[in-house]
């Protein structure tokens, strides 16, 4: 196991808690190497420890409380002590190196920013998801935080993903986009204009200019900023026209012999593009600018989606993800400084 701080995962947090959260965090310790504390209630924690001889390996951690998957960002407020804020705080105190979530976007979101601050410089953290391109994936950024965004928040945004790009993907010039509805720079309303305008003229960041919906999955750009209302609709589109088109297929193949026989002929093709675009495969998206690593899967995760979150979490804590942020938004107001 190792030595690092463990992953905080809270455990009271998804669709499927806490069985498939616990499931997951001991596939991560044990196939995985990585040290987890689960945060939420003893008793059912430590009944599903047992079902897998694991009560021994995983501490818990007490949490009184928890956040439904349907309650919103007021309810960091209105439980002070649900899973996640008690896993938010072990980060802030040390104790922990990261938060796993796959509770409530809003409430993570709203409890990440109340309880770890966000970093010396940034305005509004944001959400960054991966996005299943090639060679590599395009992180798309924000992708749910920020409903309403000011131009200078998505320039903002360009330099948080950059930093993610370079640390994670190992990217030493990311190419960034803004998403908007043509690829002229006048194109989009006053918030791109200005943003695109803005952008241009940011001291480093490699911006190639405007991107549209259909760039999403071409890995035109390393990094795609965009404000909150509009990249979570993209990525919600994206995810349900990949889940139609996977439909189809089957039914196709289904539906003939000859497509069938194509099809075992194919099928290791046909897995690794399954799994390519497989959003459970990423870990989750990112909340990035907050004084902690934090990780948001998806509510409905299964076992092996909650392990590949605490892998993320972990790698990017390895890596200095927050470091890197902040000598990153320092030096961009240096450079403002100078003008």
């Amino acid at each position: 196991m190792s030595d690092s701080k463990p992953i905080a995962l809270d455990a009271m947090g998804g669709d499927h808690a806490p069985h498939e959260i616990v499931a997951g965090a001991v596939h991560a310790v044990r196939e995985r190497g990585l040290s987890v504390v689960l945060v939420g209630a003893p008793r059912v924690l430590y009944e599903a420890l047992a079902d897998h001889d694991a009560t021994k390996e995983i501490p818990i951690v007490r949490a009184e409380e928890a956040l439904a998957m349907d309650e919103g960002a007021l309810a960091s407020l209105r439980r002070p002590r649900s899973s996640i804020a008690v896993a938010c705080h072990l980060v802030r105190r040390g104790d922990a190196g990261a938060v796993v979530s796959a509770g409530s976007t809003a409430g993570v979101v709203a409890t990440g920013r109340l309880r770890l601050k966000a970093q010396q410089g940034v305005q509004r953290p944001a959400i960054a998801v991966a996005l299943p391109t090639l060679p590599g994936p395009t992180l798309l950024l924000d992708a749910g935080a920020n409903a309403d965004a000011k131009p200078e928040m998505l320039v903002q945004f360009a330099h948080l993903g950059t930093a993610y790009a370079e640390l994670a993907y190992d990217i030493a010039r990311p190419r960034v986009g803004l998403l908007t509805i043509g690829s002229e720079a006048e194109k989009g309303n006053k918030l791109v204009k200005r943003a695109h305008e803005l952008l241009e003229g940011s001291p480093g960041l490699h911006f190639i200019g405007n991107v549209e919906g259909h760039d999403l999955l071409t890995g035109k750009v390393d990094v795609i900023t965009t404000d909150g209302f509009t990249g979570n609709v993209a990525l919600k589109t994206m995810e349900g026209a990949v889940r139609y088109a996977f439909t189809e297929l089957r039914r196709t193949i289904d539906d003939s012999r000859l497509a069938r026989l194509g099809a075992v002929m194919q099928r290791a093709r046909m897995r690794e593009l399954r799994r390519r675009l497989d959003a459970e495969a990423y870990g989750g998206a990112v909340l990035l600018g907050l004084n902690g690593t934090v990780v948001i899967a998806h509510g409905s995760s299964r076992a092996s989606a909650i392990s590949a979150a605490c892998q993320l979490a972990a790698d990017l804590t390895a890596h200095g993800i927050v470091a890197r942020i902040g000598e990153r938004v320092a030096a961009t107001h240096r450079s403002h400084r100078l003008w």
